[in-house]
């Protein structure tokens, strides 16, 4: 059997942590940490501990690793900044390839194996917002973009692809604001789907494929400024 190289991937943009291993062997190892209803993200605790699981599961280490591909978002503030710095640290520590993949398209490509036709990775930004992006067949459609949920339809009138019925929306900003995107023509899979959690393993599989990049150009792909930044711009000059 070939030699293949051993990939770590993770992805904590959302609320859950997400992790996977493609060992040399050509496993797909994942392990994952998703809160139950309004329970607080874990990155910080889960992250670490369960990419040493899934190595293990793949008889290897931290030190084996070959290629770590981390999800850059978009999504939450801290989860980002806790996985990107951690694949650094970790991709820096092995001497091993990184690779910065959009949490939207890794969504949006699970989704494509399922069906045919436009996909809208919807992800609940708060603050009345959602980050949503569209891809067709593997070609992007609709770039990254933070919207008001009832701005998905004309956001997607700038695709340019017929829309947005018939577009499939996935993700837990297309549960939180169902009705708004199914009365804009969008289909959208139950609560409980697994097209609306972010996959580690396609994660990895996206990332085993393309090119890294110098450390130091993998960045979370924020799409807006945080809101302490925000808050600070707000505040009346003295």
């Amino acid at each position: 059997m070939a030699d293949r190289r051993l990939v770590l991937a993770f992805d904590t943009a959302t609320s859950a942590t997400a992790v996977a291993v493609i060992a040399r062997d050509g496993r797909e190892i994942e392990r994952r940490d998703d809160p139950g209803p309004g329970g607080r993200p874990r990155h910080a605790q889960q992250l670490l501990p369960l990419a040493r699981q899934a190595l293990e599961a793949a008889g290897a280490g931290f030190a084996d690793v070959d290629r770590v591909v981390v999800g850059i978002g978009p999504g939450s503030f801290t989860g980002l900044r806790i996985g990107v710095a951690t694949a650094r640290a970790l991709a820096l520590g092995a001497q091993a390839e990184l690779v910065g993949v959009s949490t939207l398209q890794v969504l949006a490509e699970a989704a494509a194996a399922e069906r045919d036709g436009v996909v809208a990775p919807v992800l609940d930004a708060r603050r009345g917002e959602v980050f949503v992006a569209a891809w067709r067949d593997g070609r992007p459609v609709l770039a990254p973009r933070a919207v008001a949920p009832d701005a998905v339809a004309a956001a997607a009138a700038d695709a340019a692809v017929p829309g947005p019925a018939g577009w499939l929306a996935v993700g837990d900003g297309a549960v939180r604001f169902r009705g708004t995107l199914e009365t804009a023509g969008m289909s959208v899979p139950v609560d409980d789907s697994p097209l609306h959690r972010v996959s580690a393993t396609i994660l990895a599989r996206l990332g085993a494929r393309v090119d890294p990049s110098p450390r130091g150009d993998v960045v979370p792909e924020y799409l807006r400024l945080p809101d302490a930044e925000l808050a600070l711009r707000a505040r009346p000059e003295r």
